[in-house]
Parts: structure tokens; sequence; C-alpha cells
């Protein structure tokens, strides 16, 4: 287990940093190679004290040595240039391993504070080299902090999901093990802990012969394209007692180099996310694609030994896009590798990413004797699905770890799994509460081999309802382009990317209009192919001043006499589109990523009679006329207080009863393991509530939840946003005592003349919000709203009996227009299970 002192010196070090190394990689990196530098320090300080000489400070390497590095005497700038010099030199030191010399490989030093790089030092300094696990667990906590690599398609894997795949696959001592996309080596760590558990006697000592233990070294192997990643593997392996780590700068995909090495267990979360033009792999893979995800599914299956097995995290598209590679792909798997597929709810790498994804688990000899798949699906795995991800009560892994093991011990001893009469859940085959068994032939019998479990559960609506064609056959296939440019004073109708969100095209001269546009027609569904404005499609309309129609080069056309623009349009934005949609994404990552035209061509929707599509249609815009009017009451409506002139008018700082603003926690500081609620600017929502269902959490002393913590009734407001956000405010309503607060809010107790609430009602109706824009200094991205200036705003103050009717009328009217954001929820449900039901899904929940 991790101890708090050693927690406390990791995110001291990374507060240290933060300053001059923004980047959280490149913070773990910094720590890595300053822990490595000491601790090899450490064991020549012991190889002295045991009679025996310095092996990675000697010679000209030794006026590099710690002591020195730390002596009272050295100068900042001498220290900073003299622990610079070591760590770029330090690949060259004879003494030391070819592991350390990786570790140091391109090292340097992005910072030339000599300050900073003191105090870091100083808690570095605090770390002794040891042999513990302890030594381990501070770098897994370290690990960590690191967010998203999510530009290249790759999201830290939770833990717990790495703990729960590798109990599946149970591997054994004398197993080799390969994660081919090892990143930190989390996969690989777990794997190794596993082993060593189920070698331990009642009395908690290991097992394990000298010579198993010598195997086990051995046996495990990570590949890794990214240097860095590589290094951080390296570490962590070494310290969890991988004396010299098989750890490998490697690109799985292209290379030919190890592809005869094949493993008994592989274990994966590879990226996903293609470079712009595809991969380009060597011509030894069963399935041709261009797509990372499809080849690093192939690599990990053929490089199964005979009785080998693998679990491999995927995203949606493996389960069911339709293009040729992914089909092949899965028709691969089915016949020779897979036994079971489980779902894993959308959230599971929140923060990082949305992305829902699947765990592929092979058995490359159970799946030939096999005539069934097992389809699970994890609705909870023990954590909150939003940003924070707090751990929470229901946990759907260990029944499903259970039931996994049980269908595969079924499977290994003969046992009947299937359910008799076959598919119909009856009769003695096995039968899981969170899944169902699959025949292979059911699976294959439409030639899509689709992975997606709920398409075989009995009741649920076909996917062949409607005929399945490729969406590229509506696609425009010569679309006129001209520079508006030549036409300086035109005024143009220009359907372009950022008009989408105002629901209405531009008009706009052709001079300025800087680059060459698409022609298009009243009919035209235009569908966005840049990120970050994806799942946005329209149809153009007709317009009636005759001007000349244009579209941003972004927008993929389409038009057919065959479909529906409006029918066409519905089905570009729904669910089961978008995620075909998003694995055609290419590129760098931010601005530079797109959706690959003819890759969104060969997905597959379903296309119903003309009549149909017009029926579908009539029924969605029933419900989105619900759904405006609704949004209208919420836009329209503001709280209205008529002042009554005999009112007097006070400034709010003559009410005070005290004032504070609140704890300073950083973002490292707020983890959903911590105990304290913690309201920041964001839970302040524009029209004067709270919204405390996405909270952050941190760690406080007593003394500072006493001071800093927020009581039932308690105004707040925040100091510093946008221009147009500075000023919120809200009254907190809860027990007090639980609930912290952010720096960038002020909390304000008032006195008995003045009602929080009635406060708060006339700070967020349209005279309070007028007297708040005439107080906010700052610039065009960040506001200020000073406290001397907020105290300085009078506001009506009637009778106190009067401001609680007034509180009271108020909230009646609030309770009518908030009931309209559920009359949302439940129509938009409404028309995803339309969608779903053309799509031929299972639409249960959805209304």
């Amino acid at each position: 287990m991790l101890d708090t002192d050693t927690k406390r010196r990791l995110d001291t070090a990374r507060d240290i940093l933060v300053g001059k190394v923004p980047d959280p990689k490149s913070q773990v990196e910094q720590i890595t190679i300053a822990l490595i530098y000491k601790f090899m320090d450490d064991m020549d300080a012991e190889a002295e004290e045991l009679g025996g000489s310095r092996k990675f400070f000697a010679a000209d390497f030794a006026r590099y040595g710690w002591a020195k590095l730390m002596r009272s005497g050295l100068g900042g700038f001498e220290a900073l240039n003299l622990y610079a010099e070591a760590i770029a030199k330090m690949p060259e030191n004879p003494g030391i391993p070819p592991l350390f010399r990786d570790i140091f490989k391109n090292a340097y030093l992005p910072y030339r504070d000599p300050e900073t790089l003191r105090a870091f030092l100083k808690v570095i300094d605090e770390f002794e080299y040891d042999h513990s696990e302890r030594l381990g667990d501070a770098f897994e906590y370290l690990l960590s902090v690191l967010g998203s690599q999510g530009d290249a398609g790759q999201f830290r894997t939770p833990r717990h999901i790495i703990d729960f795949i590798v109990a599946i696959l149970d591997p054994k001592k004398h197993e080799t093990v390969l994660d081919p996309a090892c990143g930190t080596a989390g996969f690989l760590i777990s794997s190794y802990k596993h082993i060593l558990k189920a070698n331990t006697d009642t009395e908690g000592h290991s097992t394990l012969t000298p010579d198993d233990k010598g195997c086990l070294a051995a046996n495990f192997k990570g590949y890794d394209i990214s240097p860095d990643m590589v290094r951080l593997s390296l570490v962590n392996m070494y310290l969890h007692g991988f004396a010299a780590p098989h750890i490998f700068e490697y690109d799985t995909l292209t290379s030919q180099d190890r592809w005869n090495e094949y493993a008994d267990v592989i274990l994966a979360n590879p990226p996903f996310m293609s470079p712009k033009g595809g991969i380009k792999p060597h011509n030894r893979f069963s399935v041709k694609s261009k797509r990372s995800e499809v080849l690093f599914v192939d690599y990990m299956a053929e490089h199964l030994t005979p009785g080998g097995r693998a679990g491999i995290i995927v995203p949606e598209g493996i389960i069911f896009q339709s293009q040729t590679a992914y089909r092949q792909l899965r028709r691969m798997l089915v016949e020779g590798y897979l036994v079971a597929v489980i779902s894993l709810p959308a959230g599971v790498f929140n923060p990082y990413s949305g992305v829902k994804t699947s765990i592929l688990i092979l058995d490359k000899s159970l799946a030939k004797q096999s005539a069934t798949i097992g389809f699970f699906k994890i609705e909870h795995d023990g954590f909150g699905l939003g940003a924070q991800r707090r751990p929470v009560d229901k946990d759907d892994l260990p029944r499903a770890h259970a039931e996994i093991a049980e269908y595969l011990r079924r499977l290994r001893a003969r046992e009947q799994v299937e359910p008799s009469p076959s598919g119909r859940g009856l009769g003695e085959g096995f039968q899981p509460t969170l899944g169902l068994v699959v025949p292979k032939e059911r699976i294959a019998a439409n030639g899509d081999y689709n992975l997606s479990g709920g398409r075989y559960r009995e009741g649920a609506v076909s996917a062949t309802t409607h005929t399945l064609v490729p969406v590229g056959r509506f696609m425009k296939e010569s679309v006129k382009t001209l520079d508006p440019r030549n036409t300086p004073d035109e005024l143009f109708e220009l359907w372009s990317i950022p008009a989408y969100d105002a629901r209405h095209p531009e008009l706009i001269f052709g001079r300025d209009i800087g680059s060459q546009k698409k022609v298009v027609a009243p009919g035209d569904v235009l569908l966005s192919r840049i990120i970050p404005h994806i799942r946005r499609a329209w149809v153009v309309r007709k317009n009636s001043d005759g001007l000349r129609q244009i579209a941003s080069t972004e927008w993929i056309i389409f038009a057919s006499e065959e479909v529906e623009p409006a029918f066409l349009r519905e089905l570009l934005v729904s669910n089961a589109f978008h995620v075909s949609f998003m694995q055609t994404i290419t590129g760098v990552g931010g601005s530079l990523s797109r959706a690959n035209p003819t890759a969104v061509g060969e997905i597959r929707i379903p296309l119903p009679l003309l009549d149909v599509q017009k029926e579908i249609v009539a029924e969605i815009e029933g419900y989105r006329k619900v759904i405006d009017g609704a949004r209208a009451v919420l836009d329209n409506y503001r709280p209205h207080i008529p002042i009554h002139p005999d009112w007097p008018m006070v400034p709010i700082g003559d009410l005070v009863e005290s004032i504070l603003l609140g704890l300073v926690r950083n973002k490292a500081e707020q983890d959903p393991r911590h105990k304290h609620p913690y309201i920041k600017m964001n839970n302040i929502t524009n029209d004067g509530a709270l919204d405390l269902t996405d909270l952050a959490f941190v760690d406080a002393s007593p003394e500072e939840l006493k001071r800093l913590s927020l009581n039932d009734g308690d105004f707040i407001y925040n100091t510093r946003n946008a221009p147009d956000l500075v000023g919120k405010s809200a009254v907190y309503h809860g027990k007090s005592g639980t609930h912290l607060f952010n720096n960038n809010i002020l909390r304000i107790r008032f006195g008995s003349p003045a009602l929080p609430d009635f406060v708060n009602t006339v700070m967020n109706s349209d005279f309070g919000k007028a007297k708040i824009r005439a107080q906010v200094d700052g610039t065009t991205s960040v506001a200020a709203l000073y406290q001397k200036n907020y105290l300085a705003i009078e506001i009506p103050l009637p009778p106190l009996a009067l401001q609680q009717a007034i509180v009271a009328e108020i909230k009646a009217e609030q309770a009518l227009v908030n009931a309209n954001r559920e009359l949302i929820v439940r129509f938009e449900k409404k028309i995803q299970a339309t969608l779903a039901r053309v799509w031929g899904e299972d639409a249960v929940g959805l209304t």
C-alpha cells in the first residue's frame, strides 16, 4: 500500500514542477529520472558500507554523485549545470547497466531555474532506495496522474479493469506474458502480482523456487513505440523487482523484427487512432487493413501459442463496424480465437475519454472446440461514470468474473453451455445473469459477424428489418466548387461549420470569404467531418432571395432521391452511426483530425421505404417541437421582482455578517478517492442554482473543514471567470460542515435583515445581472468581480416577510420551469428510441 508520506512527497514534487513543466507526462519523466539518479547513488553508498566500491558514480562520473550535487556550498546555477550535464551524459557511463542507460536515453532538464531545481531535488532527497513493494506502489501512484494521450487514441487503463482482465486470463508461473502496446506496463505488473499471489501459502510465504523466479523474470515482455513510455515501463518493472526487464522500443504494427515471437498470455489496451493515411503495415497480417485497432487485434490473435489466451480492450468499431477489414477480422476471431465478449460502460475511461469499449477474451485451443461465444455486459464497475469516477456501491465486476470463469470452465470440461432449445433461454445450459451464450452459427448467419451481444437477445429487434446499405451510396459523386473572392461584391448564403450553432447560414460577401467553397442546393444533407465539430448535420433549405448557396469544404455532402433528407440527417447524428463514424477519424489530433469520407461511405445504414422514412421523420419532428418549446421556456424565463419605490436600496456590504474566500486545491490535489466534496465555479449554474452532480473531492484538515466549509443558507458567488460568467451566485442548502468551496468563490453570510435566497434571486434577475456587468473588471477572456465592487452593489430590500413571499413565488415558478428540463430529457430519449428501432437495436430504457 502507498503510505501517506510517499504520496505527499510525490504530490509536492509535481507541485514544484508544475510552473516550469506543465505537462503531466513530462513531470512524471522528470521525477522518474531524478529518482533513479538518487537510487543509483543509494546503491553505491550501500555497496561502500558492505566493503565494496562504487560502480554507478565512479571515475569520471564521481563528480556527479548525489552528495556532491546536494552539498550546501554549491551555488544554484552550479547545481543546475551539474545536474543537467549529469543526466545528459549518463548514457555514456560505463558503470551503469543497459537498463539505466535506456532510462536516461535522451533525458534532459527542460527548465533553467535553479530555485525550482533546488526545491525539487530537496524533495527527491527524502526518498531512499529499497527492494520493497512500497516503491513500486509509489511509482504506480505517480503514473496514475498521467492524463489522456487521446491524440493517439491512448487512454490510461483503470487499475481495476486491468486486474479484472488478468483474473479472467489467470496467467501461470511458467507462461510467457506479453503486452505489445505496454504503455507504463500496467498489465505486466498486474499479471506478475497475480502470479505471486497464486503462489503463496496460507502463512503468506512464497512457494516459488529460485528457478521459478528466474523464469518469471524472463517470461514478461512489453513493446511500445514511444521511448517515453518505454522509459516509464522500465522503471515501473524495475521498482517491482525486475532487475533487467524486457521492455523494448518497438513498432508492433510495422516492424517484423519480433514477428516470430509468441506468447502464452497477451494483454493490451492498444491505441486505436490511426494517423492520416492510415498505418503502413507489412504484408504478414492475415487481415489487410490500415486501421491500427484492426491490426493490433490481428497481431495479438496471431501471436498466441497453441494454448494461448488474450484479453484485449477494443473500441466499438471492432464490435460492429461494417467495413470489409472489420468483418474479416471478426470472422477470423469467431472461427478460431474468440470465446467471450465483455461490454464495458461508456464512462470507464473518464475523465480522459467517454469512449465506449469492450473486452475480447481469446483462447486459441478453447475456441476451436467450442461452438458458442459468451456475451457479458458490465453496467457498473464500482465507480460513478461521471468525470470524477467516485467509488459507488454498484459493482458488476465480481459477478461478471465468476460467471465468465464458470463459462470457461464448462467449455474446458466440455459441459453444456448453450441453453436448450438453442437460444430460447430454456433447459440445462449455462444461463448467466449478466449476459447470454450464442451459437457461432447464429453470429455467422448474415456474414457480418456482429459482436454486439444485445443483437442476439430473444425479442430484440432484428437489424435486418430494413435493408442495410453503405451511406456512400447517397454521397454526391461530383460537387462543384467556386472561389467567392472572384465575385467580391456578390452576397452568398454560406452554410459554414460555425453557422451550425446559430441554426441558420451566414449572409456574407465574397470579398469576406477566404477560401474555395462547395456549391450546394436545397435538399442537400451536410455532415461535418472535422474534430471537434462532429455529430453535426443539417439539411440545406430553399432560400427566397436567389442567393447562391455555398458550404465549407469540411462538410461531406449527401443527396439522393432514395432517401428523405430529414431522415438521413437523423441517422447521421444517431448514436449507432456516431460510433462507426468515430472509427473513420484520422490525423494527429486536435483540429487536424478529420473523418475519411471514403471510410465514412462504407458505414452501412438502414434504408426503409420512402413512406416509412417520412413517417419516422414526422414522429421525430413531433418530439422536436416539444423539445423546442421546452427550450424556449428555459431560454426566456428570468425571475422578475417588481421593485416598489418605497423599498430602500441597500449596499450588499451593509448586510454582510462575514465574508471569506474558499480553499486552494490545485487539480493534482483533487481525487475522487478523497473525502470532502469541493464546489467549484462550474457547479454554480447560470440561473442561480447549485449543481452538485459532478463534484470534485479533496482532503482537508479539521481546521480547514471547520473554517472553510459551507453551512445551510450560505450565499456564494464566483469572483473570476469569463466575462459572461463571472458573478454567478447560488445559495447552498444541505448539511452544514461537509462541503468545501474553491478559492475563486466568495462565501457571504448575511445578517437578519436579508434572506440569502432573496439576495440570490435579485442578483440573478435582469436587474442584478446589469448591476454585476457594471462592476466587472478584466480582459475579453478573463474577468474579475472584486469583493469591494460586489459589496458596493445596491439592491432593493423589502421587509423580511415580503422577501420570503417573493422567494416562495419565484421558487414555484422555477419548479414549473425546471420541469421543462425533464421534458427535454424524456423526449430526447424518445427520439433515440425511435432511431434505435430503425437501426434494429434494443430500445429498452429509452422511452
